[in-house]
């Protein structure tokens, strides 16, 4: 996964949120001639475009191309590229799945937001590299706020706290995608499974390493090898993890007194 490079909230903030809180389908007549397209049908291809070949590819030219126009009448729709990625980002958080979480145990809520999200990045991985620092503040990205906020109802947090678990719970399932996202894309670009480059790497690693000298490092590693076929699993990373971060938010759980 390439280093964050793009930010959303970088463009024209009026601009954004008038286009954000934009009826669908409507079209911006009184900027410029009026054209055939809708805002919405610029944004669909935009993420399709992303979706298959990353940021790197998003430009208002590619966009233009794949839609079929001219690049510059799509400027009469949307000011630029910051803009773009800002509804493309509310458009997205916008179609994520909100089911009805009431009357489940707090832990299986908040299993499902940081499992909703976790499927998010994989459909979209492009949104792992946007800094969300200034969110867009559309629609999308309200709804799905308050989704969320809403498996912490009841567990006596405070608004700060449950904002502050939200974050927290959030912040790791990011930050486990895009350690996913970074094994994939070695393994893709790799000539060598893990299993072979492994397979090819054990007779050196025999006579290097000394067990009498690393003898927790070499019962550990054997261990975890043989249980993930592997020496890292995304997979299991992220479950594990996510059960420890549900751990720690138990204990402030619990020292509120939430019943939920």
């Amino acid at each position: 996964m390439p280093p964050t490079t793009d930010r959303s909230g970088a463009g024209d903030p009026v601009r954004t949120l008038e286009l954000l809180w934009m009826e669908p389908g409507a079209r911006p007549s009184h900027r410029g001639p009026r054209q055939g397209l809708t805002v919405d049908e610029i944004v669909t291809a935009a993420i399709t475009l992303a979706d298959t070949e990353g940021l790197d590819a998003l430009t208002m030219r590619r966009v233009a191309q794949a839609l079929g126009v001219g690049a510059m009448s799509l400027y009469t729709y949307v000011p630029g590229k910051a803009e773009l990625l800002d509804l493309m980002l509310d458009a997205v958080f916008g179609r994520m799945p909100r089911p009805d979480l009431s009357g489940r145990p707090w832990r299986e809520r908040l299993e499902a937001v940081a499992h909703d999200n976790r499927a998010l990045v994989e459909r979209h991985p492009w949104v792992l590299a946007v800094s969300t620092s200034r969110p867009p503040l559309g629609p999308g990205l309200l709804a799905k706020y308050e989704h969320e906020l809403r498996a912490f109802e009841g567990l006596g947090l405070d608004d700060v706290e449950m904002d502050d678990a939200l974050t927290y719970l959030l912040g790791f399932v990011h930050a486990s995608a895009r350690s996913a996202a970074d094994a994939h894309a070695s393994q893709r670009a790799g000539a060598m499974t893990d299993e072979q480059w492994w397979a090819a790497s054990a007779p050196l690693l025999a006579r290097a390493f000394d067990p009498a000298r690393y003898p927790t490092a070499t019962r550990v590693g054997a261990a975890a090898g043989a249980a993930h076929n592997a020496a890292y699993s995304p997979g299991h990373a992220y479950e594990f993890g996510l059960q420890r971060v549900l751990d720690g938010l138990g204990v402030l759980v619990a020292r509120r007194g939430g019943q939920a």
